[in-house]
C-alpha cells in the first residue's frame, strides 16, 4: 500500500488547478484557509467552501497546512487566551467538517530562510539556495541586529563581511526583501511589506524573543500542546509540527524542533497520536547529524504527514534545494522505513494507515518559466519529483513483497 499522494494547492489563485492534479494523480490537496488572518477563527461555513471544491473534483482534503499558531502564542504574551481559544475552536471546526490532519510550526518569528531564490543549476534548472555567510551578512551588516557577529562562527563573519564588499545597494536590499518578505509572503509571515520600514518591524519582532531561550520556548510549546492536543482528541484531529528550516539558530532566535531528540521530546509531552510530527526530509536534513531512517523508526507511529525532498551539501553549512530522489540524501530507506510503518500500522489494525506525501519544493524547468509561482512550488519541477517518488515507492514496495 502506498503513501498518499498529495499536493499543496493555494487557493483558486493558484496557477494549478485542482482539475490539473485531478490529472496528475493527485489523491489529497494539502491547503488552508489562505485569506484568514493569523490568529482569527476559521468558520465552518469557509472550510466546508474549500472542502466542496476539491471533492468536486474526485479528491479529499487530506493535511491542513497550515493553521498558523500566531506569535502570541508562541510568546505565551497576554493575548495568548484569545488566540488559543480561537485554535482550539478552529480545531473542533475542522474536526466537525472531516478534516483530520493539521500541519504547523513553531518557529519564532520567520518560517523558512533561503538568500537565493532563483539559484541556477548547470542544467539550465532552477532552485533555492542558502549561502550562510551570505544570510550572515543580512543578519549583522544589512538588518544590524545587535549582537549578530557574536552569533555565529568568526571565519562565517568574516567572509560575510567581505561580502558586504562586494555587494550593492540594489544587491542589499532584494536580499532583506526577500529573506523578509517574499520568503514568508504566502505563509502568514509576519511582515507583508507594506510597512515604511519594514526592517525595522521585522527587528522588533525579533526583539520581542529577548527573554526566551530555548528552554521558554520549549515551556510555551508544551503549554501549546496541552491546551490543543485534547480538543484534537476529541474531534478526530492529529497534529503534525513541522521541523526547523533550517535546522539551526538563525537571528538569535531559539530552534526547538531540529534533532530527533528534539522531536521525541515533543511526541511525549502529550501522549497521543494526536500529538503527531510532519517530517520533511528537506528541513531534518540539513543537520547533518540526523540519521532520518531511525528518526522514521523512532516516531513513526506519530508521523501523520510527509514532505519528501533533497538538498546538495556545501561549505560553510551552505546548501542548494536538488528536487526529489537525486541529491546527497539518500531517500531509499527512507522511503522503505515510511512504507515498513505503513505495514506496522495496517498489522495493529489503525485506521491511518496512509501516510499523506507531498513532494515538496521542485526545480523550476520547462514551461515552469512561463508560469507563476511561489517560491519553491514550480508545477513541472514538482511534478517530476512526483513521478520519481512514485517509482521509487513501487520499486521497495515489489521488494518487500
Amino acid at each position: 500500500m502506498g503513501l498518499e499522494k498529495t499536493w499543496r494547492w493555494f487557493g483558486e489563485k493558484d496557477s494549478v488547478s485542482l482539475a490539473d492534479l485531478k490529472q496528475m494523480g493527485i489523491e489529497g490537496v494539502v491547503t488552508a484557509l489562505h485569506h484568514i488572518p493569523n490568529g482569527e477563527l476559521w468558520p465552518v461555513e469557509e472550510i466546508l467552501k474549500v472542502k466542496s471544491q476539491i471533492e468536486a473534483h474526485g479528491m479529499r482534503w487530506s493535511v491542513v497546512e497550515s493553521l498558523p499558531v500566531s506569535e502570541g502564542i508562541k510568546t505565551h504574551n497576554e493575548d495568548y487566551p484569545r488566540l488559543i481559544e480561537n485554535y482550539r475552536e478552529s480545531i473542533r471546526s475542522l474536526g466537525k467538517c472531516g478534516i483530520d490532519r493539521v500541519c504547523y510550526n513553531f518557529m519564532p518569528v520567520i518560517d523558512w530562510v533561503r538568500t537565493d531564490l532563483h539559484y541556477k543549476l548547470d542544467d539550465g534548472g532552477e532552485v533555492m539556495f542558502f549561502d550562510f555567510p551570505t544570510f550572515v551578512a543580512f543578519d549583522a551588516f544589512i538588518l544590524k541586529r545587535p549582537g549578530a557577529e557574536q552569533d555565529y562562527p568568526a571565519g562565517i563573519v568574516e567572509k560575510a563581511r567581505r561580502l558586504m564588499v562586494e555587494m550593492s545597494d540594489e544587491e542589499k536590499e532584494k536580499l532583506a526583501y526577500n529573506t523578509i518578505v517574499v520568503t514568508q509572503g504566502f505563509i502568514d509571515g509576519v511582515v507583508d511589506g507594506s510597512a515604511p520600514d519594514y526592517k525595522k518591524l521585522f527587528l522588533d519582532f525579533i526583539n520581542t524573543y529577548r527573554e526566551i531561550d530555548a528552554d521558554r520556548l520549549r515551556e510555551h510549546l508544551r503549554l501549546f500542546l496541552q491546551d490543543v492536543i485534547p480538543v484534537a482528541e476529541e474531534y478526530g484531529v492529529k497534529l503534525c509540527i513541522h521541523p526547523d528550516d533550517p535546522p539551526f539558530p538563525v537571528l538569535g532566535l531559539p530552534r526547538i524542533v531540529s534533532t530527533q531528540a528534539d522531536l521525541e521530546w515533543i511526541c511525549n509531552q502529550y501522549d497521543s497520536v494526536s500529538n503527531g510530527v510532519t517530517f520533511c526530509t528537506g528541513s531534518l536534513s540539513v543537520n547533518r547529524n540526523n540519521d532520518l531512517p531511525a528518526i522514521v523508526k523512532s516516531i513513526g507511529d506519530r508521523i501523520h504527514f510527509t514532505h519528501l525532498r533533497n538538498n546538495i551539501f556545501l561549505p560553510d553549512g551552505c546548501f542548494h534545494e536538488s528536487g526529489h530522489i537525486y541529491g546527497d540524501v539518500d531517500l531509499f530507506p527512507i522511503m522503505k522505513a515510511l512504507l515498513e510503518e505503513q505495514k506496522r500500522r495496517s498489522a495493529e489494525g489503525r485506521e491511518d494507515v496512509r501516510i499523506p506525501v507531498r513532494p515538496d519544493h521542485g526545480i523550476k524547468m520547462l514551461d515552469d518559466y512561463g508560469k507563476s509561482a511561489n517560491p519553491g512550488y514550480p508545477l513541472i519541477g514538482r511534478l517530476k519529483g512526483l513521478a520519481e517518488l512514485s517509482g521509487l515507492e513501487m520499486g521497495i514496495e515489489r521488494m518487500m513483497e
